[in-house]
């Protein structure tokens, strides 16, 4: 069922966690319906976005991303701000189905009334990043949440997609587990706006010192991507929760040099012709996925690909030569 879309406009915009809920529901929907619906609500709450910080979180499996999310929200929670978790679950392959664990993961900010965590499947989409993860954000910002909190699932693409939407990109990186090659990847390092060695207590507080060292090495290789901003590298444990207003500061001292500067507003305005390209290209790709034409000759095109008796780009040229004759005009007609 479609709801109304003033009442829901309404709901966003005094914080209504319910109706914030079913209209991330409503844009994840395929539905024409849903889309449609979706598109208007966003139209109408447009205004009333833009003002919070967007922070994306990545690191490699068993970092310990939740851990480090849970305890940076409940410290913002503490300091009278709204936090929306975005977690991104990796759809299975096979089933399509997600875990969505990251609620049972972060208990204690699950419970928190200034907080919301929504954990959403990647759908299969490059990367594991959601498709709709950009709108969902834009809904959380309008529904009053100052900060946004983005957690990527840490597998080669997914860096990428997330660091292209939001304000700061924190990388987190385990000490002592061989990872640190990693921070040697050009690519790697390029998109980090900051690096924080996670689990810096107890025995491994030796070995992430050393880590750090080695990343921070690792930084004054390259050239910064910004001329106003050099990317940190710290510690913290989630923990024994050290380290985090330490990480929450640079967050803020990041977001003042960038607006001074008025980087973090011409990145923005990027990242929204940025997002609205994908959405373009996304649109051809489901307009030719579904063409009747293309679903018909498809299987004797690869047949014919795959046996070598149709070159991989006449074949290409024949399934888009269909989209080509659903929009030329008919001139018979005139």
């Amino acid at each position: 069922m479609t709801p109304d879309i003033e009442t829901s406009v309404a709901g966003l915009l005094t914080g209504n966690h319910r109706i914030l809920a079913k209209t991330i529901t409503l844009i994840e929907s395929s539905l024409p319906s849903h889309q449609a619906a979706s598109q208007a609500i966003l139209e109408r709450l447009l205004p009333h976005t833009g003002k919070a910080v967007r922070l994306g979180i990545t690191g490699v499996p068993g970092v310990g991303k939740s851990s480090f999310i849970e305890a940076l929200g409940i410290a913002l929670v503490e300091k009278g701000l709204k936090v929306a978790v975005l977690a991104v679950d990796p759809s299975s392959t096979r089933s399509g189905g997600s875990i969505l664990a990251d609620k049972t993961r972060m208990g204690g900010l699950s419970a928190e009334s200034r907080a919301f965590i929504r954990p959403s499947p990647s759908g299969g989409t490059l990367g594991g990043v959601a498709r709709k993860t950009r709108e969902t954000m834009l809904v959380c910002e309008a529904a009053g949440f100052d900060v946004i909190i983005v957690e990527t699932v840490g597998i080669g693409q997914s860096e990428m997609t997330v660091a292209s939407m939001v304000d700061f990109f924190l990388v987190l990186i385990l000490a002592g587990a061989g990872d640190e090659l990693q921070g040697i990847k050009k690519g790697f390092l390029e998109l980090a706006d900051a690096l924080a060695v996670t689990k810096a207590d107890g025995d491994n507080i030796a070995r992430a010192g050393i880590a750090q060292r080695d990343y921070q090495t690792a930084l004054h290789l390259l050239r910064p991507a910004s001329p106003n901003w050099s990317p940190p590298v710290l510690m913290c444990s989630a923990k024994e929760r050290t380290g985090i207003e330490e990480i929450w500061s640079i967050v803020l001292k990041h977001r003042d040099v960038m607006t001074a500067s008025g980087e973090r507003e011409a990145n923005r305005r990027r990242q929204s012709l940025a997002w609205m390209w994908s959405l373009v290209e996304e649109g051809l790709r489901d307009r030719f996925d579904h063409h009747p034409e293309v679903l018909k000759q498809l299987p004797r095109l690869a047949r014919e690909v795959e046996n070598g008796r149709l070159p991989p780009t006449a074949a290409a040229c024949q399934l888009l030569s269909f989209l080509d004759r659903e929009t030329k005009p008919d001139i018979r007609k005139n």
